[in-house]
């Protein structure tokens, strides 16, 4: 084993000491005992973190009893719900600098393998990167959605405060009367209700084969996820032990079938980043054209907040993800799993307990999978939840409305000088162009939340999973680049066609070229981080290509 190193000859012994005096018995330092790192990004910011302490016990306690010994580290998570009214533009980069956090720890102290004690939006695919990039046995466990309120027939949760927000923007509420929906909103520990992209990145790592069966949907505070955080410490060591590796899971196929769920579920946005990142560091590449080839083969079947009325907590009683895997089990192909069984053998177990919440196949929400792939004039490539988009909004067109900043916009929807069939264009939010390509949840929910229906959105930003509507992101190239975005005035006419997949703006490419000739990016404020992110992103688009 790797950390054998450090446990024998006497060159090691001012090692063994630090080790001692950090709480090691001397038995712990046998050889053959698999030193096993617990990377926990618990804190008491984050609703979906609050409980992590109590998961990572149980982790360690299943690592003692397998016969390893747990050695535990804080990881850093940023609550993205927070962030957007303070500093939204760092989430992103954390994202990479979760997985160097990862690399640094288990690198520098010689550990057999790890496991990740994570919940919210970029911690989860940090954690994966980081098990694609090292290549040690590796388990993701993931904390659990928290339980929405059901008070007097409707239910209640944080992310709703945004759309209220736009309810006061939009004169429809009083500041009064959102204040008082506070406490209707308070919901305890777990990642927010809906398939947002915590809970969407949960499922990825499930269906890729990184976390315990049924671990993405078990609510945070239901005993089961403790009993799964035990079961991860137990796995890790058996997958020491027979060296069974991340690279060895997350294959191409396995890959596929987390497009593929997620495109049937209906998931965040966020997904098309950050699955490709976690394939690349694998040395897989996930293209854009993959998203939309199997959404357009994958019926929707699950309607799940915001795309729909359901939590992920009855998404777990109504089978979870092993329920999802049954539905598609012929359009799955067979990967191995952490569970020590393959993802065909754990769809086979599963069963769908309620028709609604988990439809058939031939009886889906939508023929088509949650994200299409637009392109055009304004894009090489654009994306879109097309599955939040009424049918109405499917093929739009309408006058541009451009803003550089989101206060300057949302004072537009106070003032009310949005008009119905407005396209808002929102420039330079990309990885350069913000720096750091922060989401756009405020603007869009207060869109919504100011009544507007046939208000569209496109940006080079992108979207919380909690985005619904006509809202079309990640444009590449980001204006910043040199991309047509920029390009884009007040009054030109913006084309939108989801079912034939395209974007585009009517300007000529002579227009959209003199134009581009003129266009200065805004100044922006930069941390010393931003300032490496946007050096980073030069000349590339936001899934780092040129």
């Amino acid at each position: 084993m790797r950390s054998d190193i450090l446990k024998k000859d006497i060159e090691t012994l001012p090692h063994r000491a630090l080790l001692l005096s950090a709480g090691l018995e001397r038995e712990d330092l046998e050889p053959g005992k698999p030193f096993v790192g617990v990377a926990n990004s618990y804190n008491n910011i984050i609703p979906g973190h609050i409980h992590l302490n109590q998961l990572t016990e149980a982790v360690k306690e299943g690592i003692r009893d397998a016969g390893g010994v747990p050695l535990e580290w804080g990881v850093p998570g940023v609550c993205d719900g927070i962030a957007m009214y303070v500093e939204m533009r760092l989430s992103l980069p954390s994202r990479e600098h979760i997985a160097d956090n990862i690399e640094i720890m288990v690198l520098s102290h010689s550990l057999d393998g790890w496991v990740g004690v994570t919940s919210c939006d970029k911690i989860t695919p940090g954690m994966l990167m980081a098990a694609g990039r090292l290549d040690l046995p590796a388990v993701i466990l993931t904390g659990g959605p928290m339980k929405a309120n059901e008070i007097d027939g409707g239910k209640h949760h944080p992310i709703e405060g945004f759309g209220l927000v736009g309810q006061v923007k939009g004169g429809r509420m009083t500041a009064e009367e959102a204040e008082s929906m506070l406490p209707k909103m308070i919901c305890g520990a777990g990642s927010c209700v809906g398939l947002y992209t915590a809970n969407t990145m949960a499922v990825v790592s499930e269906v890729l084969g990184m976390s315990v069966t049924g671990c993405a949907t078990t609510p945070a505070l239901d005993p089961l996820k403790k009993e799964q955080a035990y079961e991860s410490g137990k796995r890790i060591v058996e997958l020491i032990k027979k060296d069974i590796r991340p690279r060895h899971i997350m294959t191409a196929q396995a890959f596929e079938n987390a497009v593929r769920v997620d495109m049937a579920m209906g998931g965040s946005t966020n997904a098309v980043l950050h699955i490709p990142a976690v394939a690349g560091e694998t040395g897989i590449s996930v293209d854009l054209e993959t998203f939309d080839r199997i959404a357009r083969e994958t019926p929707h079947i699950c309607a799940i907040i915001p795309a729909g009325a359901y939590e992920m907590a009855e998404i777990h009683q109504a089978g979870g993800v092993p329920a999802v895997l049954n539905r598609l089990a012929h359009l799955i192909k067979d990967s191995d799993t952490v569970n020590g069984r393959s993802i065909l053998e754990i769809a086979a177990r599963g069963k769908a307990l309620d028709e609604d919440v988990i439809r058939p196949l031939e009886n889906p929400y939508h023929p088509q999978g949650g994200i299409a792939v637009l392109k055009g004039n304004i894009a090489g490539s654009a994306i879109i939840k097309q599955t939040a988009v009424s049918d109405d909004m499917q093929v739009h067109v309408g006058p541009a409305r451009v803003f550089y900043t989101e206060k300057d916009l949302l004072h537009a929807i106070t003032e009310r000088s949005i008009a119905e069939g407005d396209v808002i264009v929102l420039p330079f939010q990309g990885p350069c162009g913000a720096p750091g390509m922060p989401e756009m949840l405020t603007p869009t929910d207060a869109i919504k939340g100011a009544g507007y229906s046939k208000v569209a959105l496109i940006t080079d930003g992108r979207f919380s999973g909690a985005t619904s509507g006509p809202c079309v992101g990640h444009i590449e190239m980001e204006a910043f680049n040199g991309g047509p975005i920029g390009a884009i005035a007040d009054g030109d006419m913006i084309e939108i066609d989801i079912p034939n997949r395209r974007l585009n703006v009517r300007l000529s490419d002579a227009e959209i070229e003199e134009r581009l000739k003129h266009v200065r990016p805004p100044e922006r404020e930069l941390t010393p981080l931003l300032r490496q992110y946007r050096d980073k992103f030069r000349g590339v688009n936001c899934y780092g290509q040129p």
